[in-house]
């Protein structure tokens, strides 16, 4: 596939795809809190009480806490100071908390029910107030003791902050792989922290772009195993999948419509890059955009009526945003993005107020946030070679991918830019997540 006829935005992204290495994809998880948040709030989380013959099967405490301390809201007590451990509400005494002045304290229990069954209890008090915010009971078996963990945080956060945890979400990513001197690829699940790897497919030509389906229960993206650029959706449960377009030269950067009924994505198929939208029950497609320049990297706006695209035909790439109706496009394009020499990757946070897109500014790549309302450009993350930005469904977070050390990683960074983590896996490059809609 030659390059030349391509402007600079394509072949960068797609140079940069073809360097893309790494050895394994089963690799040990590490998550480095790179920045926290002062102020943040403090809370205790207590090891969960355990009476099984051998250790816990997972440690929820400390799941939950490190899920706390990465949304930026939360400081919780280092294990070592914790003034007690009750696991039940008779035995908690609230003076003991209050001395080592946390607002909030998380007791909990894990108890076998059975081969492969537990119980998990938890509760939620108020410190200064003495009084329960929340219990609940669960029942799981051992492959679902992290995703239970991951829904206590989520009770805590909302019950706290008022606004809805994250972390019972997905992430979506790609990873090389080198073996034996070859390479392959693999588009990959993990929950929101990292952890819990389900490898969907496995290809030995590169895959790229993944996109969520609006109900969370499939992916789009581009497989080159043809030999040629192809995009298919893919069951994540089941791995059924259906190849959708196929089409001469270019196709790319699918994205799905809220309602889960069409994908628009770029393919060349006329000569040029441009957006087109297809229906997946009819297969009926229709051009969005028109231009000599190269569009792509369409976004659908939250309630269905514009999608943003990144384009290179104002001489850089830069955001647009056009009005989609029923049967295609209903208006000009507007260009949305003038700070800045380069603006790509753009998407849209669940409310639709605000954008987050790689940014270009006096030589630095950047992740920024931009208000629609008002243009206001915030920069969230100085990254090198930053790319695929998305919110987190709640809006709060931005994950990303980045370069450190030569190797691919995932950051996230909180939208006020208050706190940075990054999910490190210590073998192995991993490029292009996309967060999940909420379960």
């Amino acid at each position: 596939m030659k390059l030349t006829n391509f402007s600079p935005i394509f072949r960068i992204l797609f140079l940069l795809w073809l360097a893309f290495a790494a050895t394994t994809a089963h690799a040990v998880l590490t998550i480095e809190i790179t920045q926290g948040v002062k102020g943040a709030l403090p809370i205790a989380i207590v090891p969960f009480g355990w009476e099984g013959q051998s250790g816990a099967p997972e440690d929820l405490a400390k799941i939950v806490g490190t899920d706390l301390a990465r949304s930026g809201y939360f400081s919780p007590l280092p294990e070592a100071d914790l003034p007690g451990r009750p696991h039940d509400a008779d035995a908690v005494r609230f003076s003991d908390w209050r001395m080592v002045r946390v607002d909030n304290l998380v007791i909990g229990e894990l108890e076998p029910l059975g081969p492969d069954s537990y119980q998990i209890k938890f509760h939620l008090f108020d410190v200064y107030k003495g009084k329960s915010l929340a219990g609940y009971s669960f029942r799981t078996n051992r492959r679902g003791l992290r995703r239970v963990a991951h829904q206590i945080s989520d009770i805590i956060h909302e019950k706290l902050t008022g606004r809805k945890g994250v972390f019972s979400t997905s992430i979506a990513y790609i990873t090389a792989i080198r073996k034996a001197g070859k390479k392959s690829y693999a588009l990959s699940v993990a929950d929101a922290d990292g952890y819990n790897e389900q490898i969907i497919l496995n290809a030995p030509q590169p895959l790229m772009s993944p996109a969520w389906s609006p109900d969370g229960k499939q992916l789009a993206y581009v497989s080159f195993e043809s030999g040629r650029s192809a995009i298919y959706v893919q069951n994540v449960e089941t791995a059924k999948r259906t190849r959708v377009a196929s089409y001469k030269g270019i196709n790319s950067a699918p994205a799905w419509s809220p309602d889960g009924t069409k994908l628009a994505f770029t393919t060349s198929k006329n000569g040029n890059a441009d957006i087109y939208m297809l229906d997946l029950d009819s297969r009926k497609l229709t051009p969005i955009t028109s231009s000599r320049a190269i569009d792509t990297e369409a976004a659908w706006s939250p309630d269905g009526s514009s999608i943003v695209f990144t384009s290179d035909r104002g001489g850089s790439p830069q955001i647009y945003q056009i009005a989609i109706g029923p049967s295609g496009s209903t208006g000009k394009a507007r260009r949305l993005t003038y700070e800045g020499s380069y603006n790509a990757r753009a998407s849209f946070s669940a409310d639709g107020r605000k954008l987050v897109m790689v940014h270009r500014s006096g030589g630095r790549y950047q992740i920024a946030a931009m208000e629609l309302k008002g243009s206001q450009l915030t920069i969230i993350a100085d990254t090198r070679l930053g790319e695929s930005p998305s919110f987190s469904p709640n809006g709060d977070m931005v994950l990303y991918a980045t370069e450190v050390g030569n190797k691919g990683v995932l950051e996230a960074a909180s939208v006020d830019s208050r706190t940075h983590q990054r999910l490190d896996f210590s073998k192995g490059d991993v490029r292009e997540p996309a967060w999940s809609p909420m379960p």
